[in-house]
């Protein structure tokens, strides 16, 4: 449907000079990235004062007129589907949602169409386009088994904003873990680089030659057999927490690629996954800067497992 919408013309009158075509449009349409206008003004989409301009840093004068001809996102042939979920925070920029398990977050062999990109062309109708394309922008994710709070972008402004943040390490984000046996010490900091596995290629794995993985636990409570841990991460690789407490002896309870079989477990412990929740998610809001904290409930399977190996401590 939205391929067959005429072009968007917006029409700006520069109040003073400016050194690049580019930084203005950025300026004065924040939703449309530099690199997005950049390629527009090449591919003809811009015209300063009437005349076709295919410079990124011509110079803009006062009282001039500046028009563009935005063609509108093309769809990714991808369809929208009813996958319910929680909305925790949602605006015109950005939608931050609690991640149900079971559920992928991109299209991949054997999950084409009931993923969460899926549920989110289905629910945001006013998505403005990533790249020229009609889709949500996914700026981290989270594995098909663990719940939480994860954060989508609406447009090219936010997109590019919420990477810088991630990529600056300003994010915060804290985790609830069940694992197996106490952690020595109580509370502690991991950091092993992380790779590919060398022979298992669907697995990772802490390697000299990997990416640079940095992980704080806390122990909320414990007892011999497992423990319930607060987790933060500075850095988000594949699988990173999965893998650091894997690697320390402690592997996330129900985790069938880094785990261990359930033998000593109570049999009224249910598992039904890995017992990994992604609690809480702090960041600035990329168009007003503001500073704000999601937090996501932890789960009824979740708190069932918790309340079955700590009946008496907090879940």
């Amino acid at each position: 449907m939205t391929a067959h919408l005429p072009p968007e013309r917006l029409v700006f009158r520069p109040e003073q000079r400016e050194s690049r075509l580019d930084r203005y449009l950025v300026r004065v349409h924040p939703a449309i990235s530099r690199s997005r206008w950049k390629t527009l003004i090449e591919e003809g989409a811009v015209r300063v004062n009437g005349l076709d301009i295919r410079k990124p840093n011509t110079a803009v004068e006062p009282g001039g007129e500046v028009s563009c001809l935005l063609p509108p996102p093309e769809p990714v042939g991808l369809l929208p589907k009813d996958i319910p979920f929680e909305i925790l925070y949602e605006d015109a920029d950005i939608i931050v949602l609690d991640k149900p398990p079971g559920l992928v977050v991109h299209p991949a062999p054997g999950h084409a169409d009931d993923t969460l990109v899926n549920a989110l062309l289905h629910h945001c109708r006013d998505l403005q386009g990533i790249g020229g394309e009609l889709r949500p922008g996914i700026v981290h994710r989270l594995d098909k088994d663990t719940s939480g709070v994860l954060v989508a972008a609406k447009n090219e402004h936010a997109m590019a904003a919420l990477m810088e943040q991630f990529a600056d390490r300003y994010v915060k984000k804290e985790y609830r873990a069940l694992v197996w046996g106490v952690p020595v010490p109580a509370a502690g900091y991991i950091r092993n680089a992380i790779g590919r596995h060398p022979i298992h290629r669907q697995k990772m794995a802490v390697l000299k030659t990997g990416r640079e993985a940095a992980t704080h636990y806390e122990t909320v409570a414990s007892q011999p057999l497992a423990s319930h841990l607060r987790i933060r991460i500075e850095t988000g690789r594949t699988h990173q927490i999965r893998v650091h407490m894997a690697h320390m002896g402690h592997p996330v309870l129900g985790d069938s690629t880094y785990g261990r079989s359930r033998h000593g477990l109570p049999p009224e412990l249910r598992l039904p996954r890995q017992m990994l929740h992604a609690h809480r998610l702090s960041l600035r809001h990329p168009r007003t800067g503001e500073a704000m904290t999601f937090t996501a409930p932890l789960p009824a399977d979740f708190r069932q497992a918790a309340g079955c190996l700590f009946p008496d401590g907090p879940s």
